[in-house]
């Protein structure tokens, strides 16, 4: 991997065949990039492989892609069960669940597995990325690459250095990340990095003010799609997030900034506990069923 560029004969790793990971996996191949998906198994993976291969067929469908495009695409990811398959590739982006303990363990294997020169990033949303690095034994080389949802469509990639990155490793993922056709924005290593430091506070706020009775839920995200330009309200963006994930950021931002102004909502905590997680399980804080 050049400072400059990175050649298309790169290959990328990515652990988590689910909506990220299989996005990530997605436009990595259409960048001409060769990509190994995995997951906890190959029927996991393959599963991922598939949800691609329906946003490709989509894309053609709707006259977007052309159909040898999309199979060429196609033919540059392979889904495997095991991350001893990952040993070759150059990079490798994790994308699993946002679990502080889930992360460690995946880093401390990737470490033992993948070459010396690799480099380890993960996707991670809020939990550090000093934490991350320092199971490893190339602490230089582990970088945050946050994508957005849906990684296809959205521009954004936030580029995260730990206390040990190294400017080498900050300038191959940065020209990376521009050759995936995203606009990368260098964070350091803070809680919730820039977009969810400023973005969950806003949802969780929501939360208090729907728990206080200022307004209903269709009320609360009309007066912020209508008073402030937003695409959609506060509540929806929560439910397509995941309350779940909502709640984890918030607790991360309450613990490593140790202000109340972060702490979680009651309702939102009370809403996770009950299983009503959004969109994902069919019902939040607006029905989706």
């Amino acid at each position: 991997m050049s400072n400059d560029k990175v050649g298309a004969e790169l290959k990328i790793g990515i652990v988590g065949a689910g909506q990220m990971g299989g996005g990530i996996a997605q436009v990595a191949a259409t960048s001409g990039f060769s990509v190994v998906l995995a997951d906890i198994s190959l029927d996991a993976a393959q599963k991922g492989l598939a949800a691609i291969q329906k946003r490709l067929d989509s894309q053609v469908s709707r006259g977007k892609l052309q159909a040898d495009d999309a199979a060429a695409i196609s033919q540059r990811i392979s889904a495997v069960g095991e991350l001893e398959q990952l040993a070759d590739c150059q990079l490798v982006i994790e994308a699993a669940s946002e679990r502080v303990d889930l992360k460690l363990e995946l880093f401390r294997k990737l470490d033992g597995i993948c070459h010396e020169d690799a480099i380890l990033a993960s996707n991670t949303s809020s939990i550090s990325i000093t934490t991350i690095a320092a199971v490893t034994r190339r602490p230089q080389q582990v970088i945050g690459m946050h994508f957005f949802n849906p990684v296809p469509a959205m521009k954004l990639v936030e580029v995260i250095g730990g206390l040990a990155t190294s400017d080498d490793t900050f300038s191959k993922v940065i020209a990376l990340a521009e050759q995936l056709g995203k606009s990368p924005v260098k964070c350091q290593d803070k809680a919730g990095f820039v977009v969810n430091r400023i973005l969950l506070p806003m949802l969780n706020e929501a939360c208090f003010v729907l728990e206080e009775g200022v307004a209903s839920a269709k009320d609360i995200d009309t007066a912020m799609t209508l008073g402030c330009a937003h695409p959609m309200g506060p509540l929806t963006l929560a439910d397509f997030i995941g309350l779940d994930t909502c709640l984890a950021i918030m607790e991360v931002l309450h613990r490593d900034l140790g202000d109340d102004k972060y702490r979680p909502a009651p309702l939102l905590r009370k809403y996770v506990a009950a299983g009503w997680l959004g969109k994902k399980s069919g019902r939040g804080f607006f029905s989706y069923e």
